[in-house]
């Protein structure tokens, strides 16, 4: 069966159609989706609710508008931009402690280190509580250097300037 028909049937209100029309979308949908969030099991609810949402709207498909694989994309990339922009998925990133990444750190293997983790945990533990704070609130859970003025209780100028500094003795333990 040709994918117009297909489609046709979908707008009809065909399950079948529909369930077919999913077997062929739906991995490259998940994996757009993905792409944007980062996040396998959030990736696949979201992924979910755009096929919910497409059965719900099956009528607003316009072919002469363009091919439905772009429609679906287009409502999958909306949705996972809109899953990025909600104050429940900023939360659940500032939810991530450095204690997390240390943690992963120390349980690698010491014959295969990755790249991206060689020295962190040295780094990390060799600043300073406050530097490790600032570090930890500003690039491990994504607060802005406004979020983490307000939470800290000191000044938005004191914090830029911990940040400048602790970057700069990173740097230097680094011989960057």
């Amino acid at each position: 069966m040709d994918t117009n028909t297909l489609i046709t049937q979908f707008q009809n209100g065909s399950v079948q159609a529909f369930e077919k029309l999913y077997e062929m979308y739906g991995q490259n949908i998940l994996g757009v989706i993905n792409v944007i969030l980062k996040d396998e099991v959030r990736s696949q609810e979201i992924c979910q609710d755009v096929f919910v949402k497409v059965w719900k709207n099956a009528s607003q498909y316009n072919a002469s508008k363009g091919r439905f694989f772009t429609w679906l994309l287009n409502i999958a990339r909306n949705a996972a931009i809109d899953e990025l922009r909600s104050k429940s998925h900023k939360q659940q990133q500032k939810n991530l402690s450095t204690d997390y990444f240390v943690d992963i750190l120390e349980t690698e293997e010491a014959d295969t280190p990755s790249l991206d983790s060689i020295g962190l945990s040295k780094v990390l533990n060799g600043l300073k509580d406050k530097c490790r704070e600032i570090i930890s609130l500003l690039y491990f859970k994504g607060y802005t250097q406004k979020e983490v003025s307000e939470t800290l209780d000191i000044p938005l100028g004191t914090v830029k300037t911990r940040n400048r500094n602790c970057i700069a003795q990173i740097r230097k333990n680094c011989d960057l």
